[in-house]
Order: C-alpha cells, then sequence, then structure tokens
C-alpha cells in the first residue's frame, strides 16, 4: 500500500521539498455505511483506508459526514474519509471536507470499486470520467470538475445483465 501512495505523491514532494509546511491530501474511500453493506465489493474504498490507518496505527473518529482519520506519510498528512452520505451522495462528504482542512482539489484522491477492472487490479489516473460509478458521477457534479485523482480498484464484473447492483452489493465469493 505505502508504495502506491509514494507513486501519487513521488511528483508533489518534489513541488513541496523548498516548502518547510507539511502539505495536505483528502484520500475519500467510497463505500455504504451499514452492516448489511460491510464486506461487499462496493466497499472496497472503506476496506483499503481501514487497512492503511490499520498499518499506520491510526484510528477513525465519527465526524460530519463521516468517519476521518489522519496519517502522516513523509511529510504529508493524509486525512483520511469514509463518507457516511451512502455512496450515491459522497460529493457532499468531500466537498465538505476540502473545505474543512482547507485541501486544495489537487491534493484529493478518491479509492472505489471498478466492475470494469479483473478482481485484484488496480489503476489509478489524475483526472477522467466516472465510469458509470454514481459516487464518482456525484463527486464530480458537486466539485463541477472530473478534475481528481482516482484510485479504483477491480472487483470484476461477473454477473448477469441488469444484476450490477446485487453483484457489488455482497460479499465476493
Amino acid at each position: 500500500m505505502a508504495a502506491i501512495f509514494d507513486k501519487i505523491f513521488r511528483r508533489r514532494n518534489r513541488e513541496t521539498e523548498k516548502q518547510p509546511q507539511e502539505v495536505k491530501f483528502l484520500i475519500a474511500g467510497l463505500g455504504n455505511i451499514g452492516d448489511e453493506y460491510a464486506n461487499t465489493r462496493h466497499n472496497i474504498g472503506f476496506d483499503v483506508l481501514d487497512a492503511l490507518a490499520g498499518a499506520s496505527n491510526a484510528v477513525f473518529s465519527t465526524s460530519r459526514y463521516g468517519a476521518v482519520a489522519q496519517v502522516r506519510h513523509k511529510g504529508h498528512v493524509l486525512v483520511l474519509l469514509k463518507p457516511s452520505t451512502y455512496m450515491n451522495l459522497s460529493g457532499k462528504a468531500v466537498n465538505y471536507w476540502l473545505q474543512q482542512e482547507k485541501i486544495p482539489r489537487e491534493n484529493l484522491l478518491v479509492v472505489v470499486d471498478d466492475i470494469a477492472l479483473p478482481p485484484g487490479t488496480i489503476r489509478i489516473r489524475q483526472k477522467g470520467s466516472d465510469g458509470g460509478h454514481n459516487g464518482l458521477k456525484n463527486i464530480t457534479q458537486v466539485l463541477g470538475t472530473p478534475d481528481y485523482a482516482r484510485l479504483r480498484f477491480g472487483v470484476g464484473g461477473d454477473f448477469p445483465r441488469g444484476r450490477q447492483v446485487e453483484y457489488v452489493q455482497v460479499e465476493p465469493g
């Protein structure tokens, strides 16, 4: 996991080496709250942030629009956000925390599931389309731009036509 974040922040490290102050990043892991959604494919964003927080001994606390934790990594402050607004309304939480922490949109990373990628595959992009993902669609709508980084985790697409919702909202077999 650390190697992924090193890659993301490598360019920004060079830019900020001259500046003594810490630079903040918001990492939003998307998912749905509630026991019925725990450990489902759609909650991989929550799972990734839980793993990052656990590896860093950080603890999430319940706050406005989500659970939040902070991790320090190579001179950066990573604000980890698991929105409590449900997947389709993630933009409200992301926008709130960008403003609350005074984090520029360029320092936002959204972690999501992706049915177009094979299970276990990851893809990172600095910007792009929502790819049909309702969480990304809402964030783009609220922020007014698709120009923010995404880290997509492949969950595969082995489901019958019209059964996408059922597929992403069950535990992987």
